[in-house]
């Protein structure tokens, strides 16, 4: 029976965290085909295949996140090794990575991030601003804060707040008539859906992909555009505006791939962002400011 070799660990998390072979060879600095040799290794010696190939490229197996999440455990406590034999480093404590989009990785987790690194200490976290949902499934991130009317079917979590949406302008433009659009991601958003069927769009003066430079768009012309509350509600100078709109309010979860739910470091994160969140729920809501 073969034995496991370490260095294998390196192959399968480059491919898993790249999902290609080419672009985790890149990553490496190695050869396509030493890659190859290297996954097959792995499988070999574990008893199984551990991605699924297609045409799109490298997609993890459903039932391997757990071993993709050992094989990264292992990986940084043979890093954490090699530096305590050069007289550096330590070996407590993993990288934990967190997925967010920009407005709260700009608001409620810049806040709360001094006591949630305290909280979930030896273990240091890596913020990962995006709008778009990474692939959880290729474990991009380890833990994923988001609103979302639903969690998709590979992820588990707690609803842990509700985000509100207002229309926002300037208070010297609340006559405003343009407005500023959502695209990208916000394209899936509860807003940009009404806008779609509602705004006639020669009155979109211009879009964005991301809510926090919507509020400096907004704050700088005379354009009204949906933000978040807790945006919209601290920036200065703004005002949400009498619309006739829906009210918009969409669940905040905090999730982990489902196979990966039993893990003990991931759910220490889980449980600290719920708790530190919940003194700003009341912003996240729309609470706060009401005029």
């Amino acid at each position: 029976m073969h034995k496991l070799n370490w260095d294998d660990l390196r192959f399968v998390l480059a491919v898993a965290d790249t999902g290609s072979v080419n672009a985790a060879a890149k990553v490496l600095g190695v050869n396509h085909a030493t890659v190859l040799r290297r996954i097959a290794s792995f499988e070999e010696v574990c008893g199984g295949p551990v991605f699924e190939r297609d045409r799109s490229g490298y997609r993890l197996r459903p039932d391997r996140a757990p071993v993709i999440e050992a094989a990264r455990l292992a990986a940084q406590h043979v890093n954490s090794a090699e530096a305590l034999m050069h007289g550096s480093g330590s070996m407590s404590g993993t990288s934990l990575r967190l997925t967010s989009t920009d407005t709260f990785c700009q608001t409620v987790l810049a806040w709360i991030y001094p006591a949630l690194s305290r909280r979930i200490q030896p273990d240091r976290l890596t913020y990962l601003s995006s709008n778009a949902h990474l692939d959880m499934a290729r474990l991009r991130a380890d833990i994923a804060l988001r609103p979302a009317p639903s969690l998709p079917d590979d992820l588990t979590g707690k609803r842990v707040g509700d985000m509100r949406f207002a229309v926002y302008g300037r208070a010297d433009s609340r006559d405003a008539t343009n407005w500023l659009g959502l695209t990208g991601p916000l394209e899936r958003s509860k807003p940009a859906q009404w806008m779609a069927r509602e705004i006639d769009p020669s009155l979109i003066a211009a879009s964005a992909d991301s809510f926090c430079l919507l509020t400096e768009m907004v704050s700088r012309g005379n354009a009204q555009a949906f933000l978040p509350c807790i945006l919209g509600d601290a920036a200065p100078g703004l005002v949400r505006l009498t619309r006739a709109t829906p009210d918009f309010t969409v669940p905040v979860w905090v999730a982990c791939h489902r196979d990966l739910a039993g893990s003990e470091r991931l759910q220490r994160l889980m449980d600290a962002l719920e708790k530190l969140l919940q003194p700003h729920s009341a912003a996240l809501a729309g609470d706060l400011k009401l005029s």
